[in-house]
């Protein structure tokens, strides 16, 4: 879809867009950019400012960083979600994987960048029709990485508690704990 596309479709639609990000250039370039596309922005830049933004008027659009300051990006979106299920969040991350993308959907975002995204990719994002169909993978996940994913999906489900999380993958919880220190491998 193009960008007059894009603006057609939402000309008669709430132009409200809560940037929850604790980046302070990045939410101001991020702010200046929506604003001139027409955006009517508000900016927050802790998990406790965005909640307090949503309590007093939930926007139509967010663009939310999943790790802050005080807290995860996820209690965010999922408090617009309940405020007003019919707002696109997107979260942002520079800790890009599987888990941490299937959990955000879960919670209700529209969608999920790799950080570092640019003002056109969240600007599509925020106004995509449709999900397109993903590609198969030149090079898929090694196997070290597949255990990885794993390890952080049941982390997750296990509402990020480290003790049940090893008890219920029978290891060392002190293991576990190096594994989540480090980053993911390739």
């Amino acid at each position: 879809m193009s960008d007059d596309q894009a603006e057609t479709m939402a000309e008669g639609q709430d132009r409200s867009l809560l940037i929850v990000d604790d980046d302070k250039p990045f939410l101001s370039r991020l702010t200046r950019t929506m604003e001139s596309r027409g955006f009517s922005v508000r900016c927050a830049e802790s998990v406790a400012e965005g909640l307090e933004a949503i309590a007093q008027s939930p926007p139509a659009f967010a663009v939310i960083d999943m790790r802050l300051g005080d807290g995860n990006g996820l209690d965010v979106i999922a408090e617009l979600k309940a405020k007003r299920p019919d707002a696109r969040g997107v979260i942002l991350t520079g800790y890009g994987n599987i888990v941490t993308a299937v959990t955000a959907v879960k919670f209700g975002a529209f969608d999920y960048l790799a950080k570092p995204a640019d003002a056109d990719e969240i600007y599509h994002a925020l106004m995509a029709v449709q999900h397109d169909k993903a590609e198969l993978p030149e090079n898929p996940m090694s196997a070290d990485r597949v255990r990885w994913e794993h390890i952080q999906r049941v982390y997750e489900l296990c509402g990020r508690n480290v003790s049940e999380t090893a008890r219920r993958l029978n290891m060392h919880r002190r293991t576990l704990q190096r594994i989540l220190a480090k980053r993911a491998p390739r």
